[in-house]
């Protein structure tokens, strides 16, 4: 039987999830509170949920910093965040929090039942606004590729055979070229990349500045 919590300061729609899972096959949710005070004093002296909705704007103090509390108390239970903000910094403070996972209000009660059970199984559940804006977010911390250094395809295999711990010889072998070859795309590749070591190549690979 999975144990679920509520933290959530609107009486109508917490009730409304507790009953709600009460009658799921599988759950029960003990404890809805309106505070992260009150749960704090439940977790105290009684059975831990394995998982807690929390939502963000509280009376007294706040879904984000109440999670960074239970979750260092308590890093087994698992706590999904249920809010109506959806703006990028609410998002990624929660996730840095330890959140597992972020849904906004307007979820229907079978897609919050549907998000447990995926973060029972390992997943991380997000509403579709949501996710679109953590995939937005990493797509723009990913290192930009210099357009003005693109390398050729024969300085790409080059460089792949650089990342595999070839040595020159063994990339004339690989491509069926001669040594002297070798060293030429290697002079071009540094001076694309500005780069003075086989070391520097390698590493901006991995990085995927290539």
């Amino acid at each position: 039987m999975a144990v679920i919590g509520i933290v959530e300061d609107n009486k109508k729609i917490r009730d409304l999830i507790q009953r709600y899972l009460d009658m799921q096959d599988g759950m029960e949710c003990p404890v809805a509170t309106d505070t992260v005070e009150e749960m704090l004093d439940f977790l105290e002296g009684h059975q831990k949920p394995e998982v807690l909705l929390m939502d963000i704007q509280l009376p007294g103090m706040s879904g984000i910093k109440g999670m960074e509390i239970i979750k260092s108390k308590y890093p087994e239970i698992d706590i999904i965040m249920l809010t109506v903000y959806h703006d990028s910094h609410k998002i990624f403070d929660s996730l840095k929090a330890g959140a597992s996972g972020y849904l906004l209000k307007h979820t229907s009660l079978p897609e919050i039942k549907e998000s447990i059970d995926t973060l029972l199984k390992g997943g991380a559940p997000m509403s579709p606004q949501i996710a679109r804006k953590v995939i937005t977010h990493f797509n723009e911390q990913a290192p930009k590729k210099n357009e003005d250094s693109m390398l050729t395809s024969r300085e790409q295999d080059i460089v792949n055979g650089l990342v595999d711990g070839l040595s020159y010889k063994m990339i004339a072998d690989r491509f069926d070229i001669s040594i002297d070859t070798v060293r030429a795309h290697i002079r071009n590749i540094y001076k694309k990349l500005h780069v003075n070591s086989k070391a520097e190549v390698i590493a901006k690979s991995l990085r995927g500045e290539i």
